[in-house]
């Protein structure tokens, strides 16, 4: 996997480490902006095309866990959050949005590097699932250009909603879904009915599922929401 040409965004507000980090990504080929103000970068993710966002979480305007939030309601974009050495909680509350992955300042160039990579080889391996159009996890597989759904080459009759659900969950399969951002995704912004339909249908899904196949397809992270594990 050649990463030389990757284009990176990285958000820091404190101008010299800005720098210094553009200077080192560029030195390993990579191609990079910088924007030191929190709104105005998330504006430029929307509009601009990067590979990958080293984002601090201390920002001015917005700061990285909105923007983190924000950008994954539309984007599977890899994401690495820079935190302060003592900073737990932005730490969980950064992973809960959608990050991929943290690091910690002070920290050394050559984990960064390792720590980009690992999330271009992430993202990599979730293109190849897809390239002939089936979405996979465990025995399961979904053909989207036909809404069908197999477990071991046998058809799951679900309907279109359930299917889409399953679609949403399996397309982002190992990322923890809270249960606004699915009903957003799923239903419509436009939604105004019970919030706790998606609890409802997880229902069902589990009932044609985990349940006739024995075997665990989707995770109930206590307090946060949903997730399909490999």
């Amino acid at each position: 996997m050649t990463l030389e040409g990757k284009k990176i965004l990285v958000v820091e507000d404190e101008w010299k480490i800005a720098r210094f980090l553009q200077m080192e990504l560029e030195h390993e080929g990579f191609q990079t902006a910088i924007e030191t103000n929190g709104r105005r970068a998330f504006d430029r993710i929307m509009q601009e095309d990067f590979d990958l966002i080293l984002l601090d979480v201390m920002l001015p305007e917005m700061d990285g866990v909105e923007i983190c939030r924000r950008v994954r309601e539309l984007s599977e974009i890899p994401i690495i959050m820079v935190t302060a050495k003592d900073d737990i909680e932005a730490k969980v509350t950064g992973l809960d949005t959608g990050a991929n992955d943290y690091l910690t300042k002070p920290f050394a160039i050559a984990e960064l590097f390792a720590r980009i990579r690992a999330a271009f080889r992430k993202t990599n391996a979730v293109h190849q699932t897809t390239q002939d159009g089936r979405l996979y996890v465990k025995n399961l597989s979904l053909f989207p250009s036909r809404y069908e759904a197999l477990v071991d080459g046998q058809p799951v009759e679900l309907t279109k909603k359930e299917y889409d659900l399953l679609d949403y969950l399996v397309r982002n399969k190992n990322f923890v879904l809270n249960r606004d951002r699915i009903l957003q995704q799923v239903w419509g912004y436009e939604y105004t009915g019970d919030t706790n339909i998606v609890d409802v249908y997880i229902r069902y899904l589990r009932n044609k599922l985990d349940e006739p196949f024995n075997q665990k397809y989707i995770h109930t992270i206590r307090g946060v929401g949903y997730v399909v594990k490999d």
